[in-house]
């Protein structure tokens, strides 16, 4: 019996003596970043409308319009359609009436999308 209740004193003083002694501090630090600035593009499509005078395939096409001739870059995305919508797989020709609708300022105009208006 006198060893069960020696055991059981170890047992439980067991823990306090391997139990740390000296205190712990933490030390929170918090940072502040201030947020990015962003910058918001908007972009209008705009469109002008004329007779073409001068076309390169995937390249350029320059239209004659009431502003006098206007020359638009065009890009991959550059669609070619008639009024109803559908793709015209004919190159342009000199005289055709179209619509350009396009992106960009007036020295770097990109093309969207050429409406033939024939």
């Amino acid at each position: 019996m006198k060893k069960a209740i020696i055991g059981l004193v170890c047992a439980l003083l067991t823990p306090l003596a391997f139990a740390q002694t000296s205190m712990t501090t933490s030390e929170e630090t918090t940072t502040s970043t201030k947020p990015a600035t962003t910058t918001e593009t908007t972009t209008s499509t705009t469109y002008t409308a004329g007779t073409v005078t001068t076309y390169e395939p995937g390249k350029t096409v320059v239209v004659k319009s009431d502003e006098g001739p206007v020359s638009f870059a065009l890009g991959t995305a550059a669609r070619v359609v008639d009024g109803a919508g559908n793709v015209v797989t004919a190159p342009l020709r000199a005289g055709q009436k179209v619509r350009v609708y396009y992106t960009g300022p007036a020295d770097s105009r990109t093309v969207e999308r050429v409406i033939v208006e024939d």
